[in-house]
């Protein structure tokens, strides 16, 4: 699958033509049905084909527009590879598409602007996670969300422990069991007997993994999705002792994790994820229930538009159904709409979402019912 990294957000952000493209679609991954995914993509570009005309498009610039999306396809290795979702963005000289483990409705949206609020739970971290399977043969890293995972290539930055120390007999021959003295994540300090590694031993180690910590934050580009380690307990416990990522959890999955294809890594470590997951969205909820009425606090569209182009916003709630369509003034501080907008109006409630996350704040996609008042969008401003 493919990544959608904050600064190709920027970088997607920065388009503001009078045709901008963003197309949605399910996809399958496997069986007879992935026949179907190129079909249903055709038929959403002639949806699109369609919105264009009804805007006042002429034919060769829709031609011209089009040409990239339909050359993709036709391509029969392409469809060969999805994620749970296709998204697709189309403008004046740009293209790019990503496959991702997110299933999104099937949807075309036509703007100055490209739409993004689909993609909200990729960048809220809802739904989506990794796990670091550590064990003496090999180091896998590995994207999960609710219904699917997928291994990310990193064997050409992480090679396995067994060619970095070759510490067989080391494993074989040590037994661990959990002590019940605080350690350092929150955890209970490991013991080791029937063989007590040397200094030597759990010193390459402890240098190999934070050789493997340097490296996750390029890996995870800036990620706040949590983390779940796999692997043997005396593994973990070393690992954790170096590991400086703010989203380790606690919890790990214990066992060789050799012995576990990535569906089994996945069944045992999206339990644990998903409670993690689930306790940051309800404790921002909350956070955002009892600052309202405050000044840290806002569900007044200027109030919150003014906040995320500043770089105020810490937390967004945006009811991913909902539009809200205007235009916003930056130097005013204020939302327009309708002829007063130019021609440029766009949806209020995916601009936020954008500023909000190149400004290096949390985005989740929630029910209007889900927040205070029912109100479509709310933030929690940093300052």
């Amino acid at each position: 699958m493919d990544k959608i990294t904050r600064e190709e957000l920027k970088e997607l952000s920065a388009h503001s033509r009078e045709l901008c493209l963003s197309l949605f679609m399910p996809a399958f991954r496997a069986g007879r049905e992935t026949e179907q995914n190129p079909i249903r993509f055709k038929n959403l570009l002639k949806e699109a084909e369609n919105r264009l005309s009804a805007s006042g498009a002429r034919p060769p610039e829709i031609q011209e527009l089009l040409t990239p999306a339909r050359s993709l396809a036709d391509d029969p290795l392409f469809w060969q590879h999805q994620g749970d979702g296709l998204a697709v963005f189309l403008a004046a000289d740009y293209f790019k598409s990503y496959r991702l483990p997110l299933s999104f409705r099937e949807s075309v949206f036509l703007g100055r602007r490209f739409h993004f609020t689909p993609l909200l739970p990729y960048f809220s971290g809802e739904g989506r996670f990794y796990v670091l399977a550590l064990s003496r043969n090999m180091i896998r890293l590995l994207e999960g969300s609710r219904h699917s995972v997928d291994e990310v290539d990193v064997e050409s930055i992480l090679p396995n422990l067994g060619d970095a120390f070759r510490f067989d007999r080391f494993e074989k021959q040590l037994q661990f069991h959990t002590g019940t003295a605080a350690g350092r994540s929150g955890g209970r300090a490991a013991i080791f007997h029937g063989h007590d590694p040397s200094d030597e031993e759990k010193g390459r180690l402890l240098r190999w993994f934070r050789k493997i910590d340097e490296d996750l934050p390029d890996i995870l580009r800036g990620s706040k999705s949590p983390l779940v380690l796999a692997g043997v307990e005396y593994l973990l416990h070393l690992y954790r002792e170096v590991n400086s990522y703010p989203f380790l959890l606690d919890e790990g999955v214990p066992g060789n994790a050799d012995d576990l294809r990535p569906e089994e890594l996945h069944g045992r470590a999206w339990p644990i994820a998903e409670k993690a997951l689930s306790r940051e969205a309800e404790q921002a909820l909350a956070r955002y229930a009892e600052l309202t009425g405050s000044e840290n606090a806002s569900s007044n569209v200027e109030k919150v538009l003014e906040g995320a182009h500043h770089g105020r916003v810490d937390i967004l709630f945006v009811d991913g159904e909902a539009r809200m369509t205007g235009c916003f003034d930056p130097e005013e501080n204020r939302v327009l709409t309708g002829e007063a907008c130019g021609g440029e109006e766009e949806d209020l409630l995916n601009l936020a979402a954008v500023q909000t996350l190149i400004h290096g704040g949390t985005v989740y996609a929630v029910s209007s019912g889900a927040m205070p008042g029912g109100e479509p969008m709310g933030a929690v401003f940093r300052f």
